[in-house]
């Protein structure tokens, strides 16, 4: 069975972020007076997502929006709507969180993106129009 390479790269980061933890690396450069690294991190953050965004829009075509697009307008806004609702509820129920912890984890949750959509969808192969209602919504 092939997994899409997302999932594998899900998992590699989880596990190599267990390891190295960021937070105490960026500690570590602050602590020595070098405030190159901590200065870095947002522009560099930045530039990722613009990367990733430019990258999920080439594969975007127009036509398929004026076919699938009420599909999307109603998953980007009640389906995103319930599913933060979802999460949020969620993560207050069963982990006990404060609510301003749980409504944002259940943001976190809804968000899909071009990174996590084009590989599942390359390996799942929908029809078409599940195919542009689901890249558009990401």
């Amino acid at each position: 069975m092939r997994l899409p390479s997302i999932l594998l790269l899900l998992a590699f980061g989880v596990t190599l972020g267990t390891f190295l933890s960021p937070d105490e690396l960026l500690a570590k450069l602050a602590r020595t007076g070098d405030e190159i690294g901590p200065k870095l991190l947002f522009p560099v953050v930045s530039l990722s997502v613009a990367v990733i965004l430019f990258e999920g829009g080439l594969t975007l075509r127009w036509h398929e929006l004026r076919e699938a697009g009420g599909s999307v307008l109603r998953i980007v806004t009640i389906g995103a709507l319930v599913s933060w609702l979802l999460g949020a509820l969620f993560a207050w129920f069963c982990f006990a969180l404060d609510w301003h912890i749980a409504a944002l984890i259940g943001a976190i949750l809804v968000v899909t993106g071009p990174t996590v959509i084009a590989p599942m969808l390359r390996h799942i192969r929908p029809t078409r129009k599940v195919s542009s209602v689901v890249k558009w919504e990401g």
